[in-house]
């Protein structure tokens, strides 16, 4: 029984890890990504000055997983190419190996006072965990909760690491006999560092183990030579299985790198030993030379870094073995849309404003159908619910905050170069119409999580309040649809048809906001039903008029009695006699508001399929 709540304990260690490595990639991600990308960059921009960067980092934090983890969630997080990593990679191999040489410089009285036990990992975790939560729940800034969020994916990642080496060390007496009996056979201390250290889960640790048999008995260079280089193995391999853990390509490509270099840089020690000792620079006295704490970290320091140097002008190599062994995967077209779209945002085109803005509107009108997609996705998900399909949708939404930096920049170089009227008019339609797509995405992405909850926390709408949806969804998706065919044709025609829809709408949500209201009066519907329902209803609402937005804006753009008179449009014509106008509204009306008069707030016979069959009414054209 102590057995397996060991293993238990073991594997919620490892559970820790890879949560805090979870929250602190998305606390990431929520950073300012254009500026924290370009620093590291600018670090990370030739190998060597990433190899810098790595080892500084992993002395700092004295774990090279963690750091390479770290890293790892960089590459997926988009603020490093994949290439960029290596030279990271490479230096926390070798910052590593500072732990010895503190180990060797200071016993555990001392360590406890040093400045450099500010950095162990068992002080570090606690400090980040209680500065994290400070930060989230007594500061209110964005910012604030933003680093919050980072320091306590970092502090419970380390935890993490601890708890793994904690549960397995009842077992420390036996592993450390295991390392020094193989004097005789290098090839059973190599596997025999390899087995340790992938038990324990960190290199230091076991070096650790090492430095404390030195220090009392003495260990034989000849017998921990190959335990080291075993060791540099194991940590590398468990390293790579917990970084493969639902990664993208690049990042398994970033953790496959540790492991083909760290098995060159075995096979180069395994050599560079035996040719030494063959041609007797390694004599009788050096091999059977009896190391202390501080030996045992010298070799492990040399072993870490002679290799490092050498090989570091061989990252191109190492990268182009690790992107042939993992190759991309096949790309969703979609994906692939978007990457040619941003590609079409050339600089060189800026000289020519009416060009480079028809380009970025090409581009724009893409995102908005990414954004009408991850819309539709949440009808789907109302529905027929798929965990899978989330993923894809934050995907999107990903894609969409990437287009949107590109094209708002893109946008502002063009305007030194802009003359015309007609130039500087759609400049600013463009610019609009980026606040407005973005935010549509947005809202999608709201109503996306609503739904998560709605599942999570098993709630159900009832029948009727299901069909009523299903007529209100309907009419957004129209209403998406017909103004991105009209933002993309740049159509005035189809863009007077989205106000009086958009009038529909707010009219829709009302009355379908009053039904509900309703059915929680009378104890057809809860409280928690109630504001799950209402925030979804406000979240439709709110894309209507993005839509609204766009259509005034489109119209703008050859209506010199609109363009910039927006807003006095809209008032006017919601209170004028416009025939288009009155006759469009009273056909969205008699679509919408008609199928939603037929049914009773309270009946539990409506059928969504027959709704929808209702609703299948063209009025776009």
């Amino acid at each position: 029984m102590e057995i397996f709540f060991k293993i238990v304990s073991l594997l919620g260690g490892l559970a820790m890890f890879l949560y805090g490595m979870r929250i602190m990639g998305d606390g990431l991600k929520s950073t300012s990504g254009g500026a924290m990308k370009a620093a590291l960059a600018r670090v990370t921009d030739k190998p060597f000055k990433g190899f810098l960067l790595g080892l500084i980092v992993t002395c700092m934090i004295q774990s090279s997983t963690a750091a390479i983890v770290l890293t790892v969630g960089l590459v997926g997080a988009g603020f490093l190419t994949f290439r960029q990593s290596i030279g990271i990679v490479l230096g926390a191999n070798v910052g590593t190996t500072i732990t010895a040489q503190i180990i060797r410089l200071m016993d555990v009285k001392a360590g406890s006072t040093s400045f450099l036990s500010f950095f162990k990992s068992d002080n570090l975790a606690p400090m980040a965990l209680v500065i994290g939560i400070v930060l989230i729940m007594f500061v209110s800034s964005r910012a604030a909760h933003t680093v919050g969020t980072i320091l306590m994916g970092f502090g419970t990642l380390f935890v993490g690491l601890m708890n793994m080496s904690a549960a397995v060390s009842h077992m420390g007496d036996t592993l450390s006999k295991l390392l020094v009996s193989f004097e005789g056979n290098p090839a059973l201390g190599f596997f025999s560092g390899v087995l340790v250290t992938g038990i324990i889960q960190s290199s230091s640790a076991v070096v650790g183990i090492l430095q404390s048999i030195a220090s009392t008995i003495g260990i034989k260079f000849c017998g921990v030579f190959a335990v080291i280089i075993g060791i540099d193995i194991g940590d590398c391999l468990t390293t790579y299985l917990v970084c493969r853990i639902g990664a993208k390509p690049e990042q398994i490509r970033t953790a496959l790198v540790h492991v083909l270099y760290n098995f060159t840089a075995s096979i180069l020690l395994f050599i560079a030993v035996g040719v030494l000792r063959g041609t007797g620079v390694i004599d009788d006295n050096i091999w059977y030379m009896t190391l202390r704490a501080g030996g045992v970290a010298n070799v492990h320091g040399l072993f870490k870094l002679i290799p490092a140097l050498l090989l570091l002008p061989c990252a191109g190599i190492f990268a182009k073995v690790a992107e042939r062994l993992v190759p991309d995967q096949p790309e969703d077209p979609e994906d692939t849309m978007i990457k040619e779209s941003i590609k079409q945002l050339d600089l060189r085109l800026i000289n020519n404003p009416r060009i480079a803005l028809g380009e970025t509107h090409s581009m724009t009108s893409n995102m908005f159908e990414v954004a009408l997609h991850n819309y539709t996705a949440c009808i789907q998900q109302m529905y027929e619910y798929d965990p899978k399909r989330n993923e894809r949708m934050n995907q999107r939404e990903d894609m969409i905050d990437k287009m949107t930096d590109v094209a708002d920049k893109y946008v502002v170089e063009i305007s030194p170069h802009i003359t015309l009227d007609y130039d500087d008019r759609f400049q600013s339609f463009l610019m609009k119409g980026l606040v407005s797509i973005e935010r549509i995405g947005d809202l999608a992405i709201n109503i996306m999580d609503a739904i998560k909850n709605m599942r999570e926390d098993d709630v159900e709408f009832s029948r009727a309040a299901m069909a009523e949806l299903r007529v209100l969804l309907t009419a957004v998706n129209d209403i998406l649809e017909l103004t991105a065919d009209a933002y993309k044709e740049s159509s005035y025609e189809k863009a007077q048809r989205i106000e009086p829809l958009e009038e529909v709408i707010d009219e829709l949500v009302d009355e379908v906001r009053r039904r509900h209201m309703w059915r929680m009066k009378h104890n057809l519907c809860d409280v928690v039903k109630g504001i799950s329902f209402q925030n979804i209803l406000q979240n439709l609402e709110r894309i209507s008029d993005q839509c609204s937005d766009l259509g005034v804006n489109i119209l703008g753009i050859e209506d010199d009695n609109i363009y910039g008179n927006e807003h006095q449009y809209l008032r006017d014509i919601h209170h004028s006699e416009d025939d288009l106008y009155n006759q469009l509204f009273a056909k969205f009306k008699a679509k919408y508001m008609g199928v939603l008069d037929s049914m009773s707030a309270d009946s539990t016979e409506h059928d969504d399929s027959d709704v929808e069959r209702q609703l299948q009414v063209d009025v776009v054209n």
